[in-house]
């Protein structure tokens, strides 16, 4: 028979790494998300080409971008820290990098042809959106998942 004990230090061990891999998902997109956003508020001259920008109007608009990216991650930090009592936020987490990624894909389907470096660019930020909403849906389904696997065994 099984001893209750040894079930819940199962249940806590398997919990405790659903929290981490959460932690690491949710700060590595985070992480690139930042670094893309000082990036573009540092060095707004090296992206503004990749929008067809240049000049004031380039440099304005690229670090507002930069402004945007900060805005929106002001999130993950929270998630980070506490996955487990942040679950309402994860899921809006979810939901911006759902957004992000069907509003980016709304902009390159409607995307004139001769654009290239555009397009680039907004594949670029589909991909990456992609993967990270992929990574953090797992973890945050794991998460539900031993969390419910608690509530039902404890």
């Amino acid at each position: 028979m099984n001893d209750p004990r040894s079930i819940r230090k199962k249940h806590d061990r398997t919990t405790r790494a659903a929290v981490w891999v959460a932690r690491l998902v949710v700060c590595a997109v985070f992480l690139v998300n930042v670094d893309c956003a000082a990036g573009f508020l540092t060095s707004p001259e090296l992206y503004a080409p990749g929008f067809e920008l240049s000049g004031i109007e380039g440099r304005m608009a690229v670090q507002g971008l930069g402004v945007a990216f900060l805005m929106w991650n002001a999130t993950y930090p929270f998630v980070i820290m506490n996955p487990c009592c942040q679950m309402t936020l994860f899921f809006v987490v979810l939901v911006q990098q759902f957004i992000g990624l069907i509003g980016e894909s709304f902009l390159l389907w409607s995307l004139p042809a001769g654009h290239e470096s555009i397009a680039s660019t907004i594949t670029r930020f589909i991909q990456f959106d992609a993967l990270g909403l992929v990574l953090m849906a797992a973890a945050f389904a794991l998460l539900m998942f031993t969390q419910r696997d608690e509530v039902v065994t404890g």
